[in-house]
């Protein structure tokens, strides 16, 4: 069974910056996909970034490119996304997650393994 847990989520004004960890349980890390996704009160989730195994290939959501910054660390199981530049719109609760493949990809169902969530709250 794989265990996600996130953490690094706060209360931050709007223009300041935070950084999400997660860490994930298993001797397999490096051999899938990771993604971070969130989800805003009242909206649907939504895909933010994901990373490649190697960490060699990422995509992110056009509203977070240029101000986020996914990574990940294969030797300690973490994949972190560095967030800049934070609006009020970025509030949500923050998920990591699994592929169940080694896909790299925005889509949400091939994720199989979800955190708990961490919240972020950017205030104006």
């Amino acid at each position: 069974q794989v265990q996600l847990v996130e953490s690094g989520g706060g209360l931050v004004q709007a223009g300041g910056s935070l950084r999400l960890s997660c860490a994930a349980s298993g001797r397999t890390f490096s051999s899938y996909g990771m993604g971070w996704f969130r989800q805003a009160p009242g909206k649907e989730r939504e895909s933010v970034a994901v990373i490649s195994r190697s960490g060699l290939t990422t995509y992110y959501a056009d509203s977070v490119k240029g101000r986020f910054t996914i990574s990940r660390d294969n030797a300690k199981n973490t994949v972190n996304l560095q967030m800049n530049f934070l609006k009020p719109e970025d509030t949500a609760v923050y998920y990591c997650a699994r592929s169940s493949s080694g896909l790299t990809t925005m889509t949400q169902s091939v994720y199989d393994y979800w955190g708990q969530g961490t919240q972020v709250t950017v205030s104006s």
